[in-house]
C-alpha cells in the first residue's frame, strides 16, 4: 500500500498520481466510478471528509453531463483550485479517450470481419443486461412514493411512445419536486459565501468562450461544414444530459440514428459496447460516435478531427459547470427544495432507462424494425421471422452471469464476447 499523505503537504503532482489510477481504474460505469473515489480519497487518503464528499456528489447530479468526472474535477479543484480541477479532471477523461481512438480506427478498418462483428453480437448481448441491471439500481434509490413512480411512467411513455424532447422532461420533473419539496433550509454547520458574483460571472464567461470559440475557429478554419453539426448538436447535448450517461443515451441514439443519420442503430449498439469495455465515463461513447460519422463523411482526417470536437463540446462544459459551481457547493446542499427537484429528476431517469433497455433490446435481436405512428403514439414493431435467436441465448446467459454468479461487468462482457466469437466459428449466426 503507497505511502499516506496529509492534505497540508500533499503536491500537485502527488495527488495527480491518484487522479491517474483513478482514471486507468474507472471501469463499470458511474455508481462504480464514485464508489472507486469515495474509496481512494475519503477511505484511504482522507483527503475529503464523507460529509464533503456527499454534498459534492449531490451537487454533480444536479448538473447536466457526467457526474463521476464532474466529481473528479471538483475534488482536484477542492485540494489544489482550478489547476487541480483541470488535472483531476483530465486524468480521468484522457486513459479511456486514447483508447476509444484506438478501437475507432481499428473498428472503420475492420469492422467488417467476421469474427469481430460476432464479438461485438456477444458484447451487445451483455450491454441489454448491463443496462437493465442499471434501471434496478437507479430504481431502488429513485422510487420512494407515489410522486416519483408517476414521473418515472411519465418520462418513459414521453419518450419511448410520444417522442416528447428529453429537456422538456428533465425540466418539467424538476419543477415538480421543485414545488413540492420541504421550504426550509438546513442552516446546520453550513459555510457562508466566500465568493463575489462578479468573480463567478467572469469564471462563467472565460469558460464559455472556451468551450465555444475553438469549435466556431476550426469549422471556420478547416472548411468543414461537417464539424458545425457536431460541434452545435454535442454541445446542446451537454446542457441536457441530466440523469448520467445512460439516461441521455435514448435521446443521443435516436438524434443520430434517426433524424441525423450519421450512425446506424447496429453501429450506435457498437459505441456502447466500446464505451462499456473501457474506463473512464460512459459518456466517451460521443466520441465513438463523432469518429465513424467523420470517417464515414471524408475520411480519417475528418474523423479524427470529428472525435476531437465531440470531446471539446462535451468535457469542457464539465469544467465550467465545476468551477462556477464549485464556491457554492455547501451551501446548495442545505436548500431542500433543490433536493427534491434532484430526486424527481432521478425519478424520471429511471422511466428513460427503461426506454433505453427496450429500445436496444429490439434492435439488437431483430434485424427489422418498422416505426409505426399511430396517433400522437409512435410505435417500433419487430419482424419476429428476423429474431436472432444467438443474441437471445447470450442475453439469457449473460443474465446468468450477471444476477445470479454476480461476475463483475468486464467478466461479463469477456466471456459474451468470447461465446460470440465461438458462436460465429461454429456457424451460428442467427
Amino acid at each position: 500500500m503507497s505511502e499516506k499523505i496529509s492534505h497540508s503537504t500533499l503536491t500537485l503532482s502527488q495527488a495527480g498520481r491518484e487522479y491517474l489510477k483513478v482514471g486507468l481504474l474507472s471501469f463499470g460505469g458511474p455508481a462504480a466510478q464514485i464508489a472507486l473515489m469515495h474509496k481512494v480519497f475519503v477511505e484511504d487518503r482522507k483527503w475529503l471528509t464523507e460529509k464533503q464528499y456527499l454534498s459534492a456528489l449531490n451537487f454533480c447530479m444536479l448538473l447536466p453531463g457526467p457526474e463521476a468526472m464532474q466529481l473528479s474535477a471538483y475534488i482536484g479543484w477542492r485540494l489544489h483550485g482550478v489547476a487541480g480541477g483541470l488535472l483531476a479532471g483530465l486524468l480521468f477523461i484522457l486513459p479511456g479517450a486514447f483508447i476509444i481512438a484506438c478501437l475507432a480506427v481499428f473498428y472503420v478498418y475492420f469492422g467488417d470481419l467476421a469474427w469481430l462483428k460476432a464479438a461485438f453480437l456477444g458484447v451487445k448481448a451483455a450491454v441489454i443486461v448491463i443496462v437493465i441491471q442499471a434501471l434496478i439500481r437507479v430504481s431502488k434509490k429513485a422510487l420512494h412514493g407515489k410522486l416519483h413512480w408517476l414521473i418515472a411512467i411519465f418520462a418513459f411513455l414521453g419518450i419511448f411512445l410520444l417522442e416528447i424532447p428529453y429537456p422538456f422532461i428533465v425540466i418539467a420533473s424538476g419543477m415538480l419536486g421543485f414545488m413540492y419539496s420541504d421550504m426550509t433550509p438546513d442552516n446546520t454547520n453550513i459555510t457562508p459565501l466566500s465568493i463575489s458574483l462578479t468573480k463567478t460571472f467572469w469564471t462563467c464567461g472565460l469558460w464559455l468562450i472556451m468551450w465555444l470559440a475553438p469549435l466556431i475557429i476550426m469549422g471556420w478554419m478547416t472548411d468543414w461544414g461537417f464539424l458545425y453539426e457536431v460541434g452545435a448538436f454535442f454541445s446542446k447535448l451537454a446542457t441536457v444530459t441530466f440523469g448520467g450517461a445512460y439516461a441521455v443515451l435514448a435521446y443521443m441514439s435516436q438524434e443520430v440514428v434517426f433524424e441525423l443519420s450519421w450512425l446506424t442503430a447496429p453501429q450506435m449498439m457498437d459505441a456502447l459496447g466500446f464505451a462499456e469495455t473501457t474506463p473512464g465515463p460512459l459518456i466517451l461513447v460521443t466520441e465513438f460516435v463523432g469518429f465513424v460519422a467523420g470517417y464515414q463523411k471524408a475520411g480519417l482526417p475528418l474523423a479524427f478531427a470529428a472525435a476531437f470536437t465531440v470531446l471539446w463540446a462535451t468535457f469542457v462544459p464539465c469544467f465550467l459547470w465545476i468551477f462556477v459551481g464549485a464556491p457554492y457547493i455547501e451551501w446548495i446542499s442545505a436548500q431542500p427544495r433543490l433536493k427534491g427537484a434532484l430526486s424527481t429528476i432521478t425519478a424520471a431517469v429511471v422511466g428513460v432507462i427503461l426506454s433505453l433497455s427496450i429500445w436496444f433490446g429490439l434492435h439488437v435481436m431483430f434485424g427489422t424494425i418498422t416505426k409505426l405512428q399511430a396517433g400522437m403514439a409512435t410505435l417500433w414493431m419487430p419482424d419476429f421471422s428476423t429474431v436472432n435467436f444467438t443474441v437471445l441465448w447470450l442475453t439469457f446467459l449473460a443474465a446468468y452471469l450477471a444476477f445470479i454468479r454476480h461476475l463483475s461487468l468486464l467478466w461479463v462482457l469477456g466471456i459474451s464476447a468470447a461465446l460470440g466469437v465461438g458462436a460465429s466459428l461454429l456457424g451460428a449466426s442467427g
